[in-house]
């Protein structure tokens, strides 16, 4: 009995110092989210010292189990226990730095910052779906590579503002859907908000609703250290993926604030900060632990450590074409294999001249990209069949089928972006998905938080324009292309025709620290290659399709309507009017490159025009301000796609016509 007590004692000190740390950054930032940190402790210490498989020594351990804090707003908690863990990263005077310019410790995780964050987390919901795509990495990798090499859970803590969220439907269903039980979801079950209690703005009753969803349910108390680890025993040997809900005290320990919504942020003050001390019977200074307390966090965070020795000596010994496939794809190598594949490709490009639409030249490149890339993971937003994502290669992957690799994500956008910053984060697979381009509204906002974490996702958006037709302005993306270009760290493609469409793929796949969309179009485009070229054009962002650098006027133009400039630079020579075509697939690579580049390809004529079935936001630095803009102004409207462009003055026509004008000027 007295052995029992003892633990017990030393499991709580454990956690209080993480109540502690948590406190004492906050009060020393004067910023930040106490609640959290407080309530949840004692789930983080049973989860972080008993279960969850790690090393320190080796953060990157491709093996490890995956955690994942959703509700970001309370760092401190992971802070504290990356520290009191002995991750090198990690620092007294680094936790001290809480919220300070430059400093790891950010408001919110962000990846690359620290090591054992795993993800960036902050805007609610992000994190559950990212969890959903890691948990499923796990089961396909484990499906192509065995057990041996592959066997870990996905944990992730998330709050009452994760469960709001509508990703969190999304991505839950479908990992409920898919079965994946090495899915543990942590709910810190508090029942507050900022505003108020959850009763203020929420009736749902969680328990059952992830029951319908096809997912284990655990109800416990969070603060009963013999509760949780009974509770993630039992969600290990789930066949479901597993909700543990955790009924805590935010703010545990605050004398006001605990339990109150007031106790979500902070900081609380001198008073209430010595009440903390108090009720938890704390003695040290600020930032003065006990060793003994270290120790006992420094000696759980070697628990594994043989594992992880194990592991290395095994993957060591992999040969053969299997072991140097998986080396490859955990370092996020492409093989060397695609260059050669997309110039053949290009060479029949130039033999076919195929005049299709750029969604059918994407298909017609994954086809040959597929075969080569093992590593591949696509999907589509129920529009395989529109967005030609699913090359004949692949099999669904599924409950039953786990070596599959095409995700059929449903009706759910922002979920399946979310799940490919999850997917691309836990290593070994390159995600690529599909969806209409009007819907990347959807899916914004994780697609951004791919762009901030650096990491490669691939995003087919078909339908890019008023070329959708029939369907209508609310189906016809007409300042998105803008949009997207305003995201810092992304590159948006729009390729002209199936050689573009090739380079483009082979840029996206080869960019380690970038998201890309390739924006490709419904309606038909004829071929603007005409010669091959080992070079990839489209790699400087904008190159020379045809006429003189003495030209009279330059048409900068990119997808579709490079094929309209091409028309219109005939229709001027007809009228002894030179020109010359510039093709711009991507503005980020253009303006990437060095300033005489730059000035070669803008040139020295008399103006610019650019043309794009989009808005002018983003082309004035490159026509500058002497420049024309052809495009829309307005949203689009229901006809045929042929009509609309006349409708909307995006024609050959309508080039010449202002040329015409502004040269009598």
């Amino acid at each position: 009995m007295n052995q029992i007590q003892k633990t017990k004692k030393s499991q709580k000190d454990m956690a209080n110092a993480i109540r502690i740390l948590s406190l004492d950054c906050v009060e020393r930032a004067k910023s930040g989210h106490l609640g959290l940190p407080l309530g949840a402790a004692d789930i983080a210490t049973v989860l972080f010292t008993k279960f969850l498989k790690f090393d320190p020594k080796n953060p990157n351990w491709f093996d490890r189990d995956r955690f994942v804090l959703s509700a970001g707003h309370g760092s401190m908690l992971l802070y504290s226990a990356l520290y009191l863990l002995g991750y090198k990263g990690s620092t007294i005077e680094g936790l001290k730095d809480f919220r300070q310019l430059g400093a790891k410790t950010a408001g919110h995780p962000e990846f690359g910052h620290l090591e054992g964050v795993e993800t960036t987390t902050g805007p609610l919901g992000q994190g559950i779906a990212n969890a959903v795509g890691m948990a499923l990495s796990e089961e396909k990798l484990r499906a192509e590579f065995g057990q041996e090499l592959v066997d870990h859970y996905t944990y992730c803590l998330i709050g009452d503002g994760c469960l709001m969220e509508g990703i969190s439907h999304e991505a839950c269903s479908l990992a409920g859907h898919l079965k994946l039980n090495k899915l543990i979801v942590l709910w810190d079950d508090n029942d507050i908000t900022i505003d108020g209690h959850i009763s203020l703005v929420d009736s749902t009753d969680q328990r059952e609703r992830f029951k319908t969803y096809g997912w284990n349910v655990i109800s416990i108390d969070g603060h009963n250290e013999v509760e949780i680890a009974q509770a993630l025993t039992s969600a290990k040997q789930s066949e479901k993926p597993t909700l543990i809900a955790c009924k805590t005290i935010a703010g545990f320990g605050a004398p006001t604030k605990a339990g109150k919504p007031k106790a979500h942020g902070g900081p609380y003050g001198q008073e209430e900060a010595a009440g903390i001390r108090e009720n938890l019977g704390w003695e040290n200074e600020p930032f003065d632990l006990p060793q003994d307390i270290v120790d006992a966090w420094r000696l759980a965070g070697l628990r594994s450590t043989k594992l992880r020795v194990s592991w290395e000596k095994q993957f060591e010994k992999l040969n053969g074409e299997k072991g140097a496939q998986f080396k490859r794809r955990l370092r996020g190598d492409i093989s060397s294999d695609l260059e050669n594949a997309i110039l053949e490709l290009k060479k029949q490009y130039i033999k076919d001249m195929p005049n299709v639409a750029t969604r059918k030249s994407s298909q017609m490149a994954l086809e040959i990209i597929n075969p080569i890339l093992s590593e591949t993971m696509g999907g589509s937003a129920d529009l395989a069949g529109s967005n030609l994502t699913k090359t004949t290669d692949m099999s669904d992957f599924s409950a039953d089928e786990r070596s599959g690799r095409f995700i059929n994500y449903g009706v759910r956008e922002h979920a399946m972006a979310a799940m490919m910053n999850g997917i691309a984060l836990h290593g070994g697979l390159l995600p690529y998905s599909g969806g209409f381009f009007i819907f990347s509204d959807y899916a914004r906002p994780a697609i951004r938080l791919a762009a901030l974490m650096e990491i490669r996702t691939i995003h087919v958006m078909t339908h890019d324009s008023i070329g959708v037709g029939e369907d209508g302005p609310t189906h016809q993306p007409v300042e998105h292309l803008a949009s997207f270009r305003a995201m810092p760290n992304i590159k948006v493609y729009r390729p002209s025709d199936a050689s573009e469409t090739a380079e483009c793929w082979q840029l996206a796949l080869n960019d380690k620290t970038a998201p890309a969309i390739l924006a490709l179009s419904r309606q038909g485009t004829k071929a603007i290659r005409a010669e091959f070229s080992e070079k990839n054009l489209c790699a400087k962002g904008a190159y020379s399709v045809i006429g003189n650098n003495d030209a009279d006027i330059v048409i900068f133009a990119s997808g579709t309507e490079v094929a309209i400039a091409l028309d219109a630079y005939e229709k001027l020579l007809e009228q002894n009017i030179s020109a010359r075509v510039v093709s711009v697939p991507c503005f980020e690579l253009f303006y990437a490159q060095d300033e005489d580049y730059q000035r070669c390809i803008k040139g020295s004529a008399r103006f610019r025009i650019g043309i794009e079935a989009g808005v002018r936001q983003g082309w004035d630095r490159l026509l500058g301000d002497n420049g024309i803009f052809i495009g829309m102004d307005s949203f689009g409207a229901s006809a045929p796609a042929s009509d609309l462009y006349q409708h909307f003055n995006i024609s050959a026509a309508a080039i010449v016509d202002v040329v015409k004008q502004k040269l009598s000027d």
